[in-house]
Parts: structure tokens; sequence; C-alpha cells
């Protein structure tokens, strides 16, 4: 099945994800990709992950995530479902 995570990096970015192993796919940005987004932001932390039914319902929310202000993240982090309401509303 399709996860959804999140990893926290050592610069406090964070790096929104989909993989079909979670754990596996923590080691590998551990263990670095030159060029990568978290290669210079190690030692990362995994943060947050949902899993899906499908791929293309995975890579959808991954796409939706991406867009997000850091508060809306950190609110989803956090579970803080009326933060991230009134996050999502119209400025």
């Amino acid at each position: 099945m399709p996860w959804l995570y999140i990893l926290k990096c050592s610069d406090n970015s964070y790096y929104t994800g989909t993989t079909a192993d979670p754990e596996k796919r923590l080691s590998g940005h551990e263990s670095g990709i030159p060029g990568s987004y978290t290669f210079d932001k190690r030692p990362v932390e995994l943060h947050f992950a949902e899993e899906f039914s499908s791929w293309p319902e995975a890579i959808e929310r991954e796409i939706q995530i991406k867009k997000w202000s850091r508060k809306k993240k950190e609110a989803l982090i956090k579970n803080d479902w009326e933060r991230l309401k009134s996050l999502s509303k119209g400025k």
C-alpha cells in the first residue's frame, strides 16, 4: 500500500513524499542521495505518515500538501484539525 510521509530536516524544513515502505524510505533519506533535497539537510526525522488505498490518492495528497504553508503542515502533523480548518479558510 502507498504511504504519504512528511520528514522534518535538520534545517527545520519539511519534506513530503510518497513510498510503499516508510521505514525503508526514511533509511534511504538518511543514507543520502547526492543532489537530493534532503542530502544536505540530514539527519531527518519522520513526523507524519498516512496510508492510502491507491497510488493516485497518495500522489494527489502529496501534491496538495506540498503547496501548503508550514503552519498547515504543522497542524496536520499535530492532528490539530481545528487549526488546519482555520488555516484552510480564504484570507
